[in-house]
């Protein structure tokens, strides 16, 4: 295993020591950055190693979300209903990938866009089972009190995220992750070796909405309530691509750092420029990517992890 990748597991391992604060507010910060990087390094699968622009990350976000409250809402244990939201998106990913990623470039950008309006139409339309428009309630667990729960679902988040983060290094270090690099490389020359791109493509989709709708079907237990509007929002689509560009595409470690980044800057954009925060915080990393193209690998000293890409 490469240094950039044990970086990594010992940043995650770190994070877990964010309870120890004792305060609520850390905790949900602690929680949305976990499901920030879940979202990073899932969109790094498919957009980092194969080279594809996907913007479904939104789509299976809201799937694994309503599949998982859903679930919750029926009585279904939430350790029943996480792993089956992500099994579940995994599955579906990988039929539409089948289809969808016979397209390229922005052809594939805009047809993986178009998932989020489908799977937001097709909620809305479910009122029986999802509350349609009016979304969807998801009954408390037995509380233990405000920071008990918000202890239990920060290490919920968390365990997510170290399974992603343990799934993207396996990826980037295997035969799959190798096979997607020579797809990002040049897609026409690995079909004429022989590599099956339609399979590898299709998992790699596959993965990238894995992780995605697990970390969904947390927030949603999390949340207590879900409307479509809320967990089929474009930005989880766009932050996602932010994050991997602040931080490095390829990398694990760049990404997941990018992710941190980011959030910490909509904190601090957030507090301080409330009324105008949206257009504050898209000027900043328009500057940001202007003066370091190629994100905080750009930097010196920086770089080392820059070489991670599927390795």
């Amino acid at each position: 295993m490469s240094r950039t990748n044990l970086i990594l597991l010992a940043l995650i391992a770190c994070i877990a020591a964010l309870p120890l604060l004792g305060s609520a507010y850390t905790l949900r910060l602690g929680t949305i950055a976990c499901m920030y990087a879940i979202m990073a390094l899932s969109w790094n699968v498919v957009g980092g190693f194969a080279g594809y622009p996907s913007f479904a990350t939104a789509a299976f976000f809201g799937l694994g979300a309503y599949t998982g409250g859903v679930l919750l809402a029926r009585g279904m244990p939430l350790a029943a209903a996480i792993p089956i939201a992500g099994v579940g998106c995994f599955l579906l990913a990988g039929l539409l990938g089948a289809a969808l990623l016979r397209l390229r470039g922005h052809y594939f950008a805009i047809a993986s866009l178009s998932l989020i309006e489908v799977f937001r139409e097709l909620v809305n339309n479910a009122t029986d089972l999802t509350g349609g428009g009016m979304g969807l309630n998801i009954p408390l667990a037995a509380s233990a009190g405000v920071m008990a729960d918000a202890t239990f679902f920060f290490y919920l988040m968390w365990g997510v995220l170290l399974v992603t983060a343990v799934a993207v290094i396996a990826v980037s270090m295997s035969k799959l992750g190798f096979g997607l690099s020579c797809i990002m490389q040049n897609e026409t020359a690995a079909n004429m070796v022989g590599l099956n791109t339609t399979l590898y493509k299709s998992i790699a989709f596959g993965l990238s909405a894995c992780f995605v709708g697990a970390a969904g079907a947390v927030y949603a237990a999390w949340v207590h309530y879900i409307d479509p509007s809320d967990v089929f929002d474009i930005l989880y689509s766009v932050k996602p691509i932010v994050m991997a560009l602040i931080g490095g595409l390829g990398s694990p470690l760049g990404v997941t750092i990018g992710a941190f980044v980011y959030l910490g800057l909509e904190e601090i954009v957030w507090r301080n420029y409330i009324q105008i925060h949206s257009g504050v915080l898209g000027v900043l990393i328009v500057l940001l990517l202007l003066f370091l193209p190629h994100g905080l690998t750009s930097l010196r000293g920086w770089r080392l992890w820059g070489r991670a890409k599927n390795v």
